[in-house]
């Protein structure tokens, strides 16, 4: 039997490099001869610079800078040649920032412009940044100041407060200086940066922002995109990482899809030609895996070459029918398995044994 095994992370608790071994350590309990190949997966996220370290010939850049309530945070910036890799979750995620001292008014992307600067010293001429998993809610205005950009009537580096009383964005101090850089945003959001479809109200929620504040948070980022530029605005994927991909636009960057350019980078499509079974997996299968997540990637991939794809998820959200039109045959669920309780507190036993349970019906 002859197995791909391709998982996300499993949020909180494994990484994608864990979760695959997890899955094989399961799956070989069964299939002991089995011919396994790994390929970690991500779509911009968190996990980004990992799952890339490990297939990309490059070195690893190890720098300090500052996270998204101001305190320093260490973080990495992958460098092969004249190609930088950033993971903008390094410096602006969610998970720097216990649930209790979330403030996403406050945050910002400083530290993703700390980042790039570092790559371009480095002598990067092409950035690809991984855009997900962030705390922030800046417009990327932070991101830009670390670069050189300057206002005046407020601040870029004070996160979605400091944009409520600008008068004026002077963006070609941050052009000049990254005159001759690529940019290549990487994410799986397509949104705009402002509206009912933008950065605030369809993200803002999940980073402390509440429903009564929408409404201001979104009118301090229009501020902003009037005095930078309102057209970029309105672009897909101006929204991403709470207005990052706003900024990388400003920047000339050109947008791609996470996962596709992380599938390009590990051969998934080479590996999946080559088995008779790609395994997927993620903390919580659901509607959202649809939408340029790594699930809808690796199915996708599969489905190309012909093959099954079965996922192994903490959780299992989606019926039969959403998952076939996914491309996905199967969905096995940790909590169901083993319980909830015990899911968190060993995901990666449970994962294995899951796995195993997989092994038993899929292996052959």
């Amino acid at each position: 039997m002859r197995v791909l095994i391709a998982p996300d992370k499993f949020a909180g608790t494994l990484t994608a490099v864990e979760a695959a071994a997890a899955i094989e350590e399961g799956w070989r309990r069964r299939d002991p001869e089995a011919e396994v190949l790994v390929a970690p997966m991500a779509d911009g996220g968190p996990g980004f610079i990992d799952v890339l370290s490990a297939v990309v010939d490059g070195k690893l850049l190890a720098v300090t800078v500052r996270g998204p309530l101001g305190g320093e945070v260490p973080a990495t910036v992958l460098v092969a040649g004249e190609t930088a890799y950033v993971e903008t979750a390094q410096a602006c995620g969610l998970h720097l920032v216990e649930p209790e001292d979330r403030r996403p008014e406050d945050g910002t992307t400083y530290g993703v412009g700390q980042l790039i600067a570092a790559a371009v010293d480095a002598g990067a001429k092409r950035i690809i940044l991984g855009l997900g998993g962030s705390g922030t809610n800046d417009a990327g205005a932070g991101l830009l100041a670390a670069l050189g950009a300057t206002a005046a009537g407020g601040s870029l580096d004070a996160g979605a407060t400091g944009l409520a009383e600008l008068t004026e964005v002077d963006l070609e101090p941050a052009r000049a200086r990254m005159a001759g850089v690529e940019f290549v945003a990487a994410s799986d959001v397509e949104n705009p940066m402002l509206g009912l479809r933008g950065a605030t109200n369809i993200f803002g929620k999940q980073k402390g922002v509440t429903d009564e504040r929408k409404p201001v948070v979104d009118g301090w980022l229009t501020r902003f995109a009037e005095l930078a530029d309102r057209k970029t605005a309105d672009q897909k994927g101006a929204g991403a990482a709470g207005g990052l991909g706003y900024a990388l636009l400003l920047l000339g960057a050109e947008r791609v899809s996470g996962i596709d350019l992380v599938a390009e980078l590990t051969g998934l499509k080479d590996k999946a030609g080559r088995v008779d079974l790609v395994l997927s997996g993620e903390g919580a299968f659901d509607f959202q895996s649809r939408d340029g997540k790594v699930i809808a990637g690796v199915a996708k991939v599969a489905n190309d070459a012909m093959r099954p794809c079965v996922v192994l998820a903490g959780k299992v959200l989606i019926g039969a029918r959403e998952m076939r039109t996914m491309g996905v045959e199967s969905a096995y669920s940790l909590v169901d398995a083993v319980g909830e309780e015990q899911a968190f507190a060993d995901a990666y036993g449970s994962l294995a044994a899951v796995a195993e349970r997989v092994a038993r019906t899929w292996a052959r």
